[in-house]
């Protein structure tokens, strides 16, 4: 089901500056007995990511409201939220008068195998570079090509997931997920600040951490710290947490620190966390 500003259907204007020009934002939300997961984290991420793109976000309440409309009576979903410039003339100057799009669709929650959690997954870095870029760093906006080519590398039902350097050489993130890795007991994530994604389990994870002792460091890293890790995982806000178990030749254990961080998202989501 799709709602176009409120109304169901399923066109939307083609001069709508998200289809021009990728001129806009997203969340994609797990939903489970009907209710959006971690909403509010969403919603803040959208309003955040709103103003850095200087487009009035819609109101919250509207947003929840259509929300509820759509995932009423879903066991398990997927909820996508897109925000968009609105329609626009031709050329890049924004319009003076914004009046935003919002597309809310809900979709068929992914049937991943339950071991891609539990015994990993094997994953292989991608050729495809991200770029740098500082004012959108952090930001899930509608351009995503570096992402579509990169995940358009392979065919290989094996391989689950892709990691992505920038073009520096330092390991950002999979394709769609935030990457970790384990060393000596310490926990470590890329910086966001020149490029990537800044997802809500990545943001939980690194609030979790903090909480129960065992901060995060955020830093830049390279393809050979990654590979002499002692674990690594990914997560995004549909799978959770994967541990990886091989990256092209380099086999990694499902170790403690993956596994005391699943059980603390795990007890977050729950409510006792």
């Amino acid at each position: 089901m799709m709602l176009i500003n409120g109304e169901s259907g399923r066109l939307v204007e083609a001069a709508d500056r998200g289809f021009q020009y990728g001129d806009g934002l997203f969340e994609t939300i797990a939903v489970k007995d009907g209710r959006p997961v971690f909403f509010f984290q969403h919603l803040t991420r959208l309003k955040i990511g709103c103003h850095k793109l200087g487009i009035p976000c819609p109101d919250l309440q509207i947003l929840l409201s259509e929300t509820n409309q759509l995932c009423r009576g879903l066991d398990h979903a997927v909820l996508k939220l897109i925000i968009t410039r609105g329609v626009g003339g031709r050329g890049y100057r924004p319009p003076d008068l914004i009046q935003p799009s919002r597309v809310l669709s809900t979709h068929p929650f992914p049937n991943y195998p339950l071991e891609y959690a539990t015994h990993g997954i094997q994953a292989r870095f991608c050729g495809t570079r991200l770029g740098l870029n500082p004012a959108l760093a952090g930001v899930k906006h509608l351009n995503r090509l570096e992402q579509v080519l990169a995940r358009a590398e392979w065919d290989d039902s094996a391989i689950q997931e892709g990691i992505m350097l920038d073009v520096n050489g330092h390991v950002i993130e999979g394709t769609m997920t935030n990457l970790f890795y384990a060393k000596d007991t310490r926990l470590y994530t890329a910086k966001l600040d020149q490029s990537g994604v800044d997802g809500i389990i990545r943001q939980i994870i690194i609030m979790l951490s903090e909480k129960h002792g065992f901060p995060v460091t955020e830093r830049m890293f390279t393809l050979d710290d990654l590979l002499n890790a002692d674990e690594v995982f990914v997560c995004n806000s549909i799978i959770g947490i994967w541990p990886i178990r091989q990256i092209e030749a380099k086999h990694f254990f499902v170790g403690v620190m993956t596994k005391r961080i699943q059980t603390c998202l795990h007890q977050f989501q729950q409510g006792d966390g």
